[in-house]
C-alpha cells in the first residue's frame, strides 16, 4: 500500500515538530511494510509576508488529490491574528469540506492532570466536533458600522445534512471496538431551540434507526465543562457543533495533560483529512530545538490510524507513553532532552517493536 501524502510545516516551531513526526511515520513504515510519497507545501506567514498570498484557490484540488495532509502549526506575530487562520485552515476545512474535527482526549500514563484523583483509566474520550456549520459559516453582516447604534449579527448555519452526516460519523466511532459504545449529544437545547432541534431529532432519529446498540446521552455545554472536571469518566464519545466544540476540546486539552500532547483531524471520510497538533506556532521556540513534539507525533499515530494502519497507530501511541516515562516535563525548554531527542526516542521505540496491549499498558 502507498499513500501519498501533503506536509504543511507551517510557522514557527511547526517545521521541527513536523520534522519529528515524519521521522516516526519513516519508521512506522519500515516495520508495517507500506510506503508513501510526501509532497511538501510553504503555506504560512512566510509567504504569506513574502507574497500577500494565503491559500490560493489553485492549491485546492491538488491538496485534495491527497490521502491525507500533515499540518504543524500557522501563525506568526508578524501578520495579524486571522489571517493565516481564516486564509488557510478555515479555508481549507470549508473548501475540501473536512466536516469532521475529532479530538481524542486521553491522559496517558505519567501525564499530569490538574483532576484530583484521577488516572488514565478516567480521561479516555473523544469529541467529534461539527467543523463546517454553526458560527464558523461567517453568516452575518455590520447595520451602521462605526457609529454609536452600530448591530453586528453573527448568525449560527445548521442544516440537516450537516448535522446528521457529523452525528452519523459519531456514531460509527461509538462502534469501535476500542470505544465502550456510548454517544452523548453536547447541545443547549433549553435556550438555542432552533438550531438544537435539529440536531436533537437528528441524533435520536438516526440513532433509533441505525444504532440501537449505542446508548445515547445529553448534556447541556455549560454542563459538560463541569462534569469534564468533576466526573470525565462518565465519557465515551461526545458529537457536537462547531462552536461549542471549539470550547470543550481546550479544556478537554488542559485535563489529558495540556496543548503540548494533545493533536486532532480535519476529516472528510470520502475525501482527504488533515492531522495536526493543537498547540500553536510557539514562535517564542523557534529554532532552539526545545519545544515538544510528542503533539504532533500524536496527530501522526492520528492519521495512521485513519490510513487503516490500526497496528502501527497502536505502535506509535505506545511509543510516545514510554517517551512520557524518560522526560521530566512536556513543557518547551523543560523536557530533559531535546525535540529531536524526543522524535529520536519515538522512532527507535516503533522500529524495535514497541506495542500496548489491548486493555492496558
Amino acid at each position: 500500500m502507498n499513500y501519498d501524502i501533503a506536509v504543511m510545516p507551517g510557522d514557527g516551531t511547526g517545521p521541527e515538530v513536523v520534522r519529528e513526526g515524519l521521522k516516526v511515520l519513516q519508521a512506522a513504515a519500515a516495520r508495517a511494510g507500506f510506503s508513501y510519497d510526501l509532497t511538501e507545501y510553504d503555506f504560512g506567514a512566510d509567504r504569506y509576508l513574502r507574497t500577500g498570498e494565503t491559500l490560493p484557490d489553485s492549491a485546492i484540488d491538488e491538496l485534495g488529490g491527497h490521502d491525507c495532509i500533515f499540518l504543524g502549526a500557522i501563525g506568526h506575530p508578524d501578520v495579524k491574528p486571522g489571517i493565516l487562520e481564516q486564509g488557510i485552515l478555515l479555508k481549507a476545512r470549508f473548501a475540501l469540506d473536512l466536516y469532521v474535527n475529532l479530538r481524542p482526549v486521553k491522559l496517558f500514563p505519567g501525564v499530569d492532570t490538574p483532576l484530583k484523583d484521577k488516572g488514565p483509566a478516567d480521561i479516555d474520550f473523544v469529541v467529534v466536533r461539527e467543523n463546517t456549520e454553526g458560527l464558523y459559516a461567517s453568516t452575518g453582516g455590520f447595520l451602521k458600522k462605526g457609529t454609536p447604534d452600530e448591530i453586528a449579527v453573527q448568525e449560527s448555519v445548521n442544516t440537516r445534512k450537516g448535522a446528521e452526516r457529523c452525528i452519523r460519523f459519531a456514531f460509527d466511532y461509538a462502534s469501535r471496538p476500542d470505544r465502550h459504545g456510548k454517544l452523548t449529544l453536547c447541545g443547549k437545547t433549553n435556550v438555542l431551540t432552533y438550531a438544537w432541534d435539529l440536531w436533537w431529532r437528528a441524533f435520536n432519529e438516526v440513532g433509533d434507526a441505525d444504532y440501537p446498540g449505542i446508548t445515547r446521552d445529553y448534556s447541556h455545554v455549560d454542563a459538560i465543562v463541569m462534569w469534564f472536571v468533576k466526573n470525565p469518566e462518565w465519557f465515551d464519545v461526545i458529537v457536537t457543533d462547531n462552536m461549542f466544540g471549539d470550547i470543550i476540546t481546550d479544556l478537554a486539552a488542559m485535563i489529558q495533560g495540556g496543548l503540548g500532547i494533545a493533536a486532532g483531524g480535519n476529516i472528510n471520510p470520502e475525501g482527504t483529512a488533515m492531522f495536526e497538533p493543537m498547540g500553536g506556532s510557539a514562535p517564542k521556540y523557534a529554532g532552539q530545538n526545545v519545544i515538544n513534539p510528542l503533539a504532533a507525533i500524536s496527530s501522526m499515530q492520528m492519521m495512521l490510524d485513519h490510513m487503516g494502519q490500526k497496528d502501527a497507530a497502536r505502535w506509535v501511541e505506545a511509543a510516545i507513553v514510554h517517551a512520557v516515562s524518560k522526560m521530566d516535563s512536556l513543557a518547551a525548554g523543560k523536557m530533559g532532552m531535546s525535540t529531536s531527542e524526543v522524535g529520536d526516542l519515538v522512532a527507535r521505540h516503533v522500529a524495535e517493536g514497541a506495542v500496548v496491549e489491548e486493555g492496558g499498558w
